[in-house]
């Protein structure tokens, strides 16, 4: 009982934290991370984990050797190098580690930044960790009751099974921690070329640094800002990547000046189109085409392509006024991009609350620097001179007097009445401007405001005096108002358009845009990777594809199966160039695909977009269709839903078409297909079990009329089985369900919405006792046509360049 000896008083101190997986889910996360953070848990533990290391010697089983793994632990800002001495005494279980298990444990959502395959992974490793952990401290406080040598054994047993369990989670801790890493450097290192960006097109600087017609004291306190923001943003990069990371981030800003320069000496309007980001108001819009090219990782990096290249409010209100269809199809496809807006929102919110915090500071001490405090009150006076009319603009310069404003400011008296009249007087303005039936609603809010700022007299905790937290406060409502005003004028302004955007400005705006965003066509097979791979691959399917459609045209009745196509263009080729790609189909405002190159690759390669098992994101669609991808979602969840319901159907089917009637047959499939419908529409993430449930219910119901007992239950049981079966995807019936379905969302894309369209979406269906689902499969592939149809006469150009 020695070895029990020597490590039990630690294992007893650990023990009497009451630190398990029980306790630590129901703490708060606040409560937690200062119990992690304790002396008392920090020794306990440590003890504890250094008396197991030191037992590792007796395991019969040589140890993993992880210092591979360990060695991504040490902080990189460390310059000098440990000796080889120092790094064998490191120890083998870290105790930042070990107690972060609990922490991922137990609040996953609040210590990791994302929910992708690394982060489940790291999850379930440390589940398994503190198992293992947890059964560790329990056999050594066990033993003592029982037999030396059984109880040595079990503990040698499950000391071995507890390394196993930290080599497993560590592992996974040090992946996850270096794309965590990686990841935040290149965000810091993206947001400081940002600002050398937006310093540079504001103060119109040369190659050699200077300004043509000199720099004014705000310019150079732009200048100033800039450095300062990027001296914060080189100590984070140092902290998470050391010199590495420092030599990566001044090669990345070198990269941007140059390219910057290179535009501007070549004429390039985009040099001066830069988005000014050092304010909140421009916090989360969308950069300019240079921005988007020229960040360090923008083309290699499918994630970074797709947070810098984000189409503007006014893109998207055009494609919404465009495409002018129903995203929801009854579900709630809304939350298709939950996750992402959730991720983009934190962002948002991190980087505003350091934007005000760097604010706040700078006013703070003795010798408080105002500069930025004065250009925010100029950035409220000049988005309020522009969204004013010509009487009132003269108006807001008197009102909102900056000269005065440094003068008060540089006289050291903090006194707030005239930041508060200027504020007061913003704000009547926002009011003035906004709609008449907002007016009292901001008014009420407004006053809220003001009196609280009044109200407040004392130097917090902090030592921030009242005079700091009233300007920060007052000046933070008023941008946030400001925008909203900002946004609601552009949305009118482009309502007010409606009928001319509707025509071809539309499309000539979005073409400008996509074209200011990634270049023009002949640059499209570098510029539009992903659209690069779609067509190739679209290519050498849709010949084929369109052939089967025309089988499924000739197989219509004859009052459909009109000739739509001379036999020159059944391999679309030999179309008249004043003849259109598509025509108007019969019964519908939605065209039919006359087999024109780009209209049938485009449609088609709609379709093969919308039937992977994989869910669509950023990285998986087309450029040209990122804009959509909220619309893709909700496409490819109701061929997913009618693939569902389609094989519940035909499933039900075969199980009772030899044992009920017809009429009790059909009656059981129409409750079913009820049932699933109302299941799928209400609940897009609906278990097997509840299908299945459905299922049985439709089932009950027929066996409780027409079959005995025994057979009806026999029948339930053959169904679930053949259903669960059925609904893997490799699974032969559900490949087969999968490209009916296919085929009938293909009638409609590539026939035409309306009765046509729908007489082709019945005829595959049919054959899986599921003709009912034709409406669905009609509106979804409408909506395919519309996308397919607009993104042509956007993006027409480009599909050419890629598809010779």
């Amino acid at each position: 009982m020695a070895v029990a000896a020597m490590e039990l008083p630690a294992v007893r101190a650990y023990d009497a934290l009451g630190i398990n997986e029980t306790s630590v889910k129901s703490m708060p996360f606040e409560n937690l991370a200062t119990l992690m953070q304790s002396p008392a848990t920090l020794q306990a533990t440590k003890a504890v984990l250094d008396r197991f290391e030191k037992l590792l010697p007796l395991l019969s089983s040589p140890v993993i050797n992880i210092d591979h793994l360990l060695k991504h632990l040490g902080s990189p800002k460390k310059k000098k190098t440990p000796p080889p001495a120092a790094a064998a005494s490191a120890s083998r279980y870290s105790l930042r580690v070990v107690l972060c298990s609990y922490m991922i444990l137990a609040h996953p959502g609040a210590v990791l930044s994302g929910q992708g395959e690394k982060e489940k992974l790291l999850m379930d490793s440390a589940g398994s960790f503190v198992k293992e952990f947890e059964l560790l401290v329990k056999t050594v406080l066990e033993k003592q009751s029982t037999d030396a040598a059984a109880g040595q054994k079990m503990f040698s047993a499950q000391l071995a099974d507890f390394d196993r369990a930290w080599c497993a989670y560590l592992y996974c801790f040090v992946v996850w921690k270096l794309k965590d890493a990686k990841s935040l450097e290149d965000d810091l290192v993206r947001a400081a070329c940002k600002l050398e960006l937006s310093m540079m097109q504001t103060c119109k600087l040369s190659s050699d640094g200077q300004s043509h017609n000199g720099l004014s004291h705000d310019m150079k306190a732009i200048q100033k800002q800039v450095a300062d923001d990027q001296k914060l943003l080189r100590e984070k990069v140092h902290q998470l990547s050391g010199d590495a990371g420092i030599e990566r981030m001044n090669s990345a800003l070198s990269d941007t000046r140059s390219k910057f320069f290179e535009a501007k000496e070549n004429g390039n309007p985009l040099a001066a189109s830069v988005a000014n980001v050092s304010t909140p108001l421009s916090i989360g819009s969308s950069g300019s085409s240079f921005t988007a090219q020229s960040l360090p990782g923008a083309a290699s990096s499918p994630s970074s392509s797709s947070l810098m290249k984000q189409p503007t409010d006014n893109e998207q209100m055009l494609n919404e006024m465009l495409h002018e269809d129903d995203v929801s199809f009854g579900g709630n496809s809304d939350n298709v991009s939950s996750a992402e807006k959730e991720f983009q929102a934190k962002v948002k919110s991190t980087m505003e609350k350091a934007f005000w915090d760097l604010v706040t500071d700078s006013m703070k001490g003795d010798k408080p620097d105002y500069t930025q405090l004065i250009n925010l009150v100029k950035e409220v006076r000049d988005s309020l001179h522009e969204l004013a009319s010509k009487e009132l603009k003269e108006e807001i310069l008197e009102n909102i007097d900056l000269e005065i404003l440094s003068q008060v400011l540089e006289s050291g008296s903090q006194d707030t009445r005239y930041l508060g009249q200027i504020m007061h007087y913003s704000l009547d303005m926002i009011r003035k401007l906004s709609a008449p039936a907002k007016e009292d609603d901001m008014k009420r809010s407004h006053e809220k405001l003001l009196n609280e700022l009044a109200a407040s007299s004392e130097v917090n905790d902090n030592g921030i005096s009242s005079f700091v937290i009233a300007v920060i406060k007052g000046l933070r409502f008023t941008l946030e108002e400001i925008k909203q005003l900002q946004s609601e004028v552009s949305k009118a302004r482009i309502q007010l358009m409606q009928p001319i955007i509707k025509g071809s400005a539309g499309v000539e705006y979005l073409q400008k845009a996509f074209a200011d965003r990634y270049g023009p066509p002949a640059n499209a097979s570098a510029s539009l990777p992903i659209t690069k791979q779609w067509v190739s691959a679209t290519k050498s399917i849709v010949e084929q594809e369109w052939s089967s459609h025309l089988e499924s045209l000739q197989a219509l009745p004859a009052d459909h199966a009109q000739r739509v196509v001379v036999p020159a263009l059944r391999a679309g080729h030999g179309a008249p160039m004043a003849q259109a790609s598509s025509s108007a189909a019969s019964g519908s405002g939605l065209p039919e695909c006359k087999g024109e190159k780009i209209d049938k690759l485009t449609r088609v390669g709609l379709l093969q977009l919308i039937s992977n098992v994989e869910g669509l994101n950023m990285q998986s669609t087309p450029e040209t269709f990122q804009i959509n991808l909220p619309r893709l979602r909700a496409v490819q969840d109701q061929f997913q839903k009618v693939i569902v319901i389609a094989t519940s159907i035909l499933v039900l089917h075969q199980v009772l078409v030899s044992k009920v009637a017809a009429p009790e047959l059909q009656n059981a499939i129409s409750e079913l297909y009820d049932a699933l419908v109302k299941l799928l529409d209400s609940n897009p993430d609906a278990s097997t079990e509840e299908i299945v449930e459905a299922m049985a219910s439709s089932l009950a119901t027929v066996g409780s009329l027409s079959l005995p007992e025994k057979q009806a239950q026999a029948t339930a049981e053959l169904a679930t089985k053949m259903l669960l079966k059925s609904l893997q995807a490799g699974d032969v019936v559900f490949g087969k369900v999968s490209r009916t379905v296919y085929c009938a969302f293909r009638g409609v894309v590539l026939g035409g919405g309306g009765v046509k369209g729908k007489k082709l979406a019945e005829a595959p269906l049919r054959r899986l006792a599921a003709a009912k689902l034709a409406d669905r499969v009609v509106k979804a592939g409408e909506m395919l046509i519309n996308m397919a149809v607009i993104s042509e006469k956007v993006h027409g150009q480009w599909y050419k360049a890629l598809a010779l």
